[in-house]
């Protein structure tokens, strides 16, 4: 990042926090596009900033605005990280709604088959699917699954992703879903990615409790919530086809809620099965996949506040020429995010700048939807609203130099890496799409607890 960049301003003055200190740890110039996700702070709805500048102390943004009109007292303490971004673009850190990060093995073989026309639910139905992942998830070892799931944060983390849901849910035993969600608070531990929990024992119904669906849902409530909730931030089901009924969701939700885990669900992927009513009855912080979701649904999801998760990755490789109806999204005001959904089974990537494009060329969002969705709009459905996902004062400092010099390029510039640099809470995390070091080798010693409020 050597190379000079412009400078200049925009629009009005930009938002400071207030009686902050005038030294500062972090400082990006150079920007030749900075864009914050407020729109009190630049143009448009992405609050795009010509020239820009973000200043950071102890890892939160104090200054996001113009080169040109940073103030005089916000001096770099000795030994403060700064970056010429060289005229590039600088957009928020990646926030991936939606993940299920710990499972064994792969089903590259299904995928196969899939394109040679077998469908998703016929192999479920089979043996294969999400009850394949959840066998060879139980045999795998802890450190296996450790291993394997850590490769995936540090790709995630490459490719600008610094906020990540994750989920359980290839256990669907008590030990195994608490194992899972203990792999996950190991990696954030590690990792500075920062990891949010969900508990995903409602992932469907296990094979060995096929003819006892209460006697599964009995255990879950009564045993893995106990187990497994000390260790997540949210709870989530499968409400669709082949996996939960309405009802059941309902009381897993209930359940979890008891807990004091705040709701997700999985709605609306293979048919129009009720969820999406679900998740605003129950006030869900977040709707995913939505593939079929109508004016009634929509409004109803405007009106509880919930967010509705687009996994355009899933929808585009699945094949069914479905993506979620982002009009009827829109015209109901619906708050819209992005994830990758990467698990084993229907959208194996960790990138969220892929999902980006996709949303864009299959899913029929605009760039700038796009983008929002994936930073600002993703941080309101993994309960980081103002923390993650957009560069404003009070904000974490995390952001993404792209290599090139406009944020449209996430939805032009397809097939590479352009995460330049990225940056943690005011720290290079990543560089040209290698990890700089700072995700350790090794879990620490101990390590375990539950997540902060």
């Amino acid at each position: 990042m050597s190379r000079p960049g412009p400078s200049g301003g925009s629009g009005g003055p930009p938002r400071r926090s207030p009686g902050g200190s005038g030294t500062v740890d972090f400082l990006l110039t150079g920007a030749g596009q900075l864009v914050t996700c407020d729109p009190a702070l630049g143009e448009g709805p992405l609050g795009l900033v010509e020239g820009g500048a973000v200043a950071a102390a102890g890892g939160r943004v104090v200054y996001a605005g113009p080169e040109a009109g940073l103030p005089a007292d916000l001096a770099p303490a000795p030994g403060a990280t700064r970056v010429d971004a060289g005229g590039r673009a600088v957009v928020p850190g990646f926030v991936d709604a939606h993940t299920h990060l710990v499972f064994a093995g792969d089903r590259a073989d299904e995928f196969a088959a899939r394109l040679r026309g077998v469908g998703y639910e016929e192999a479920l139905a089979a043996g294969g699917g999400i009850n394949r992942t959840v066998r060879e998830t139980r045999a795998a070892t802890d450190a296996e699954l450790e291993a394997a799931a850590a490769a995936r944060l540090a790709t995630a983390l490459a490719f600008g992703t610094t906020t990540l849901e994750a989920k359980s849910g290839y256990g669907l035993t008590t030990d195994d879903e608490r194992r899972s969600l203990e792999v996950l608070d190991r990696l954030a531990g590690r990792s500075p990615v920062e990891v949010v929990p969900t508990f995903l024992g409602a992932h469907l119904i296990p094979e060995d409790f096929t003819a006892d669906r209460d006697g599964y849902l009995d255990l879950l409530e009564h045993e893995m919530l106990p187990a497994c909730a000390p260790l997540a931030e949210f709870v989530d089901a499968f409400c669709d086809r082949g996996a939960l009924t309405v009802a059941e969701s309902r009381r897993v939700l209930e359940a979890g809620a008891r807990h004091g885990l705040k709701p997700k669900l999985h709605a609306n992927e293979l048919g129009s099965t009720g969820g999406a009513l679900l998740a605003a009855e129950l006030g869900c912080v977040s709707a995913d996949h939505l593939l079929f979701c109508d004016e009634r649904e929509a409004g109803a999801l405007a009106a509880a506040g919930t967010v509705a998760v687009l996994l355009p990755g899933t929808s585009f490789l699945l094949r069914t020429g479905r993506a979620a109806p982002v009009q009827v999204l829109r015209d109901a005001g619906v708050t819209m995010a992005l994830g990758t959904d990467c698990n084993p089974g229907t959208c194996y990537s960790e990138s969220m700048q892929l999902m980006v494009a996709l949303a864009c060329v299959h899913g029929g969002l605009t760039p700038e939807e796009a983008v929002l969705a994936a930073t600002d709009g993703a941080a309101h459905a993994v309960g980081r609203a103002g923390r993650a996902g957009r560069l404003g004062p009070g904000a974490a400092c995390d952001l993404v130099v792209l290599a090139g010099r406009s944020y449209l390029d996430l939805a032009y510039h397809v097939g590479v890496n352009l995460a330049a640099l990225v940056v943690k809470a005011g720290v290079v995390i990543a560089r040209d799409g290698a990890d700089t070091g700072v995700f350790a080798a090794q879990a620490p010693a101990g390590g375990g607890g539950p997540p902060p409020p």
